[in-house]
């Protein structure tokens, strides 16, 4: 059995993106923990390698925050760019975390939200796909729908990582942290 670990303020991290397959997705080479605790990782990064499922790589444009919930069937990355905060919102499993990195199954589904504060659901086409080739068991299906929902409240009523402090405090966090170093 893997054994638990939560990293904590400072650690430096990997995040390691999976399918319903088990098969590897996507990983983040680095991420900065802001906060670390069994319900909670908040991370940041910046300029950060990505290496994708068949070997490409490129590098993230802007920094971000990244929130991830023990409970919550999604996660969430703030982009900061010159025109404002994008937020894109994974519909996943809850996070796991070993001494190899934070884990969890990205489920395709996607919610992009927008400076102004619209949003839109993303690749339900690639969704639909999946779950027939993978067989996603049904409950899984009714989880993933109703967190849409939960996240779709979240956005609207400026909850979580979409609150406006969320943002200062946690940016500031991860530009101090950056410049000790």
């Amino acid at each position: 059995m893997v054994k638990s670990c939560i990293p904590k303020e400072g650690d430096t991290i990997k995040i390691q993106s999976y399918k319903h397959d088990g098969n590897i997705h996507r990983v983040w080479s680095e991420t900065t923990i802001l906060k670390g605790t069994d319900h909670v990782i908040i991370g940041g990064n910046d300029h950060t390698l990505v290496t994708e499922s068949d070997g490409r790589t490129w590098v993230t444009r802007e920094p971000a925050i990244v929130y991830f919930h023990s409970e919550y069937w999604f996660n969430v990355i703030c982009m900061f760019r010159e025109d404002g905060v994008y937020y894109y919102c994974n519909l996943s499993s809850p996070f796991a975390c070993d001494e190899e990195a934070l884990k969890y199954i990205d489920y395709d589904l996607d919610i992009k939200v927008y400076p102004n504060g619209k949003y839109h659901l993303l690749d339900e086409d690639e969704y639909e796909q999946h779950m027939n080739q993978m067989n996603y068991p049904k409950d899984i299906d009714v989880i993933l729908r109703r967190n849409v929902d939960i996240l779709q409240q979240w956005i609207e009523h400026k909850k979580g990582p979409f609150a406006p402090d969320f943002i200062k405090v946690w940016r500031n966090r991860f530009q101090k942290l950056r410049n000790r170093t």
